[in-house]
């Protein structure tokens, strides 16, 4: 499936989460569950998504699958990336391709040898499922030598694409990924491009913290155009 081709159409979620003006007054939603395609493009289109953690589990087998909706949602304003003189040069020696090695980019993204890693292999098989129903997407960078140097997977819907994660193997290339997406999204009169939970390294990129309910509101419109 490529950037713009219509996803296969869904059956209704068998799950159901509760009302935002129920949630917790924390950021997380739920647990359990599963990673069906119903259920995590119902998920996104009510502004979770599904993370797990394994801070206190020895045995991956033993982790619980958690729905998170942060209080403090990370957003990336379009017209607000800091594209540095650096990053503008990178972008000159790096190629960049849409949907060409979804699951590979996922693999990066999931390197055991990352901090706090959360990409099972449940999550693998889930999300290259969406890919294959055209509702998830990557953004690869290669180098000169047409190795796969970094890039960026996350999930489209209507105007939305959250972002789920991005990795690099040499230096700018999952920014030079970050700003291929922003590209895209614009040609696409996309709006809303989520990141989750703001870090200093997103910040130092333009993104900004917004209440959950702001988000709520974005997506809304997103979701619906």
């Amino acid at each position: 499936m490529d950037w713009d081709s219509t996803p296969t159409q869904l059956k209704e979620s068998v799950w159901e989460f509760p009302p935002s003006h129920k949630w917790p007054a924390n950021d997380v939603v739920g647990r359990g569950g599963d990673l069906s395609p119903e259920t995590l493009i119902y998920a996104y289109q009510n502004g979770i998504f599904p993370m797990v953690t394994n801070d206190e589990f020895e045995d991956q087998e033993a982790m619980d699958l958690v729905w998170w909706s942060p209080q403090k949602r990370g957003v990336v304003p379009l017209d607000n990336l800091l594209i540095t003189r650096s990053m503008r040069r990178s972008a000159k020696k790096f190629e960049v391709r849409v949907d060409t090695c979804f699951e590979k980019v996922m693999r990066g993204c999931a390197a055991p040898i990352r901090d706090h890693g959360w990409i099972t292999e449940e999550f693998v098989e889930a999300y290259v499922q969406l890919h294959k129903l055209g509702y998830a997407h990557s953004i690869e960078v290669f180098d000169e030598n047409g190795l796969l140097a970094g890039g960026l997977y996350g999930v489209r819907f209507g105007k939305l694409f959250a972002g789920e994660s991005m990795f690099h193997l040499l230096r700018d290339a999952s920014k030079v990924a970050l700003m291929a997406l922003v590209e895209m999204m614009k040609k696409s009169e996309m709006t809303l491009l989520d990141v989750q939970w703001l870090t200093p390294h997103l910040e130092s990129l333009g993104a900004v913290a917004i209440p959950r309910e702001q988000y709520l509101r974005q997506l809304s419109v997103a979701v619906t155009q």
